[in-house]
This record gives structure tokens, sequence and C-alpha cells, in this order.
């Protein structure tokens, strides 16, 4: 089958089309990353200040990460790791 020039204009409109979609999606994705590069600026400044007024910013850390799980979680990952020293002598 012979392309026409028709065919030619579809062909290159649908690039045009997934070209532009594809720029759009870098250009999002680019910005997330600069917006997540502030955000991780902000939260070093935060623990810092909190460092400077003399809270120990490990434990902080060990806080947050705590606070995103729910009880259940904590409670099993507690008991294993108690567990686990038990069985290493370390309890």
């Amino acid at each position: 089958m012979k392309e026409t020039d028709a065919d030619r204009a579809v062909k290159s409109k649908a690039f045009d089309v997934t070209a532009d979609q594809l720029r759009q999606f870098v250009e999002r994705i680019e910005q997330f990353e600069s917006e997540k590069r502030d955000i991780t600026e902000q939260m070093k400044e935060v623990y810092a200040e909190a460092k400077g007024r003399g809270y120990d910013t490990k434990a902080i850390r060990k806080i947050v990460a705590l606070r995103k799980k729910d009880a259940d979680q904590r409670a099993e990952e507690d008991a294993i790791l108690d567990m686990y020293m038990t069985a290493l002598g370390m309890a």
C-alpha cells in the first residue's frame, strides 16, 4: 500500500500529539523534582533548628518514621526486635 500525503499528515499529527504529551509529562516530573528539592531543603532547616535547640535529630527522625506506621505494625516490629535481641543475648 502506497503512503499518501494524507497518510503522512495523519502520522505527523499523531507524532506531534504524542510528543506534546510526553513533553508535558517530562515537564511535570521536572516541576515535582524541583519542589521535592525545595521541601528537602526545608526539612533540613527544621532538623537543624531542632538540633540548635538541643534536640537529638536521630531520635526525631525515628519518631517521624514511627508515626508513619499504625499501632499494630509498630507492635509487630517491636515484638520481632525484642525476640531477636533476646536470641542474641542483648535483652
